[in-house]
């Protein structure tokens, strides 16, 4: 139960994290170009990225040599696998564009999780990504009913 309650701050203090980098990139692309703040954005995340792996690579090689832990073999990843990079890419292309226009940030967001709800629900009903097969519930079409009606209202112009 504990673990549970970790796991849900966590994927709330993600969703807070992720609305500030679409911020802060669609601020960058008001300067420059949507494509430009993408490749910056990106950029940076991989360089910081790359200095937690080797902080991590290098405190794995002190512990092996304390005999701590045992070498690890490193699995050959498949291709499909490193993929993942392209739609998340786009995710922050496409919020540059979109915080920039009326949707403003709040409605873009909140078509984002839609999409992301709906395309799970797909993913969970159809069983891709071995993912194990789901049927879709009438309490997921309320969900996405009302996910819907609420983005309808908060981007409705006056």
């Amino acid at each position: 139960m504990k673990n549970k309650y970790i796991l849900s701050f966590l994927a709330l203090a993600s969703g807070v994290l992720l609305s500030m980098m679409i911020m802060a990139n669609s601020y960058l692309a008001r300067f420059t170009t949507p494509l430009t703040a993408s490749w910056l954005t990106h950029g940076i995340g991989t360089l910081f990225s790359l200095v937690i792996y080797f902080f991590y690579l290098q405190k794995r090689k002190q512990q092996v040599r304390k005999q701590q832990v045992q070498p690890q073999v490193i699995k050959k990843g498949k291709m499909i696998w490193y993929l993942g990079g392209i739609p998340g890419g786009f995710t922050v292309l496409l919020a540059a564009i979109t915080v920039n226009s009326p949707l403003s940030l709040a409605g873009s967001i909140i078509l984002m999780i839609t999409g992301q709800i709906i395309f799970g629900l797909l993913v969970d009903a159809m069983g891709w990504f071995g993912v194990i097969k789901r049927k879709i519930t009438v309490s997921d079409f309320l969900m996405c009913t009302l996910l819907i009606t609420g983005c309808s209202l908060l981007i409705i112009e006056k």
